[in-house]
């Protein structure tokens, strides 16, 4: 078990856990529900508990994979969803996950990580991603922490880190944000490029 792995076991066994709203959040709802192809291979990194995965497979996605550095949240979407596919649950560093994705679903990912590893994740990201595949999510679009998670950031910083690696389709405050987030959130939508 390494450093990070204790950090985010610890944050779930003491119930430190404030980016988990209970339920898939309103902008990633809405857009997979305008989503029509079924066979998408998807990835849910850092996924947490995974509210979308389940979302997700509940709609008929059988191919969704999450994956996450604490075994915990994984065993609580196994619980909730029973049915879901044991293989797609990837208990490992996202960092050092060797596969390919139509789309991945950022979902309070990129502010768990320590703003040293972005350039890393933007790579990583690009290179999991087939050809024109999608990386689509949300980003808070405020300081937040130096210390800690969650670490946020802004829009233009967000631009300069993706545009050399993604066509950046959407880039904008999201509209439809839960109440706690209104304001403070970026709906993106990156093609690679």
């Amino acid at each position: 078990m390494n450093l990070y792995e204790t950090f985010w076991n610890d944050k779930y066994l003491t119930r430190e856990t404030g980016w988990d709203i209970g339920y898939i959040s309103t902008p990633i709802k809405e857009y997979i529900d305008q989503l029509s192809n079924k066979n998408l291979k998807i990835l849910i990194p850092g996924g947490g508990n995974s509210y979308e995965a389940e979302y997700l497979f509940k709609k008929g996605f059988t191919n969704v994979f999450v994956i996450d550095i604490s075994s915990i949240p994984l065993k609580n979407l196994a619980e909730r969803v029973p049915s879901f596919p044991k293989g797609n649950l990837l208990h490992s560093d996202f960092f050092e996950l060797q596969d390919s994705f139509d789309l991945i679903l950022e979902q309070t990912f990129f502010c768990a990580l320590d703003p040293s590893f972005r350039k890393d994740y933007v790579l990583k990201m690009h290179q999991l991603l087939k050809p024109k595949g999608k990386l689509v999510g949300l980003l808070f679009n405020i300081p937040l922490n130096n210390d800690k998670p969650p670490f946020g950031g802004n829009e233009e910083e967000y631009i300069s880190l993706f545009q050399e690696k993604f066509k950046i389709q959407k880039m904008e405050l999201a509209y439809n944000s839960i109440q706690q987030r209104s304001g403070n959130e970026l709906f993106f939508k990156l093609i690679k490029a």
